[in-house]
């Protein structure tokens, strides 16, 4: 179990084919702000059914879509 775990449960209980959330959003439902290991993490998001498509340190997003 990886300490991500949280957000990922929380794509695949409440993601439709995108979803985006704000940092501050992810912040909230891990309980720690997401630091540069969630690079290495965002490995795992696949076996929930989901990927990272974009990371936007301007907008401090993630976009997450539904793989097909």
């Amino acid at each position: 179990m990886s300490k991500y775990n949280p957000l990922w449960n929380y794509l695949k209980r409440n993601g439709g084919s995108r979803l985006i959330l704000s940092f501050d959003e992810i912040q909230n439902i891990l309980g720690f702000s997401i630091d540069h290991s969630f690079l290495t993490y965002k490995k795992e998001l696949k076996e929930f059914g989901y990927e990272v498509e974009k990371i936007s340190l301007k907008n401090k997003t993630v976009l997450f879509s539904r793989l097909t």
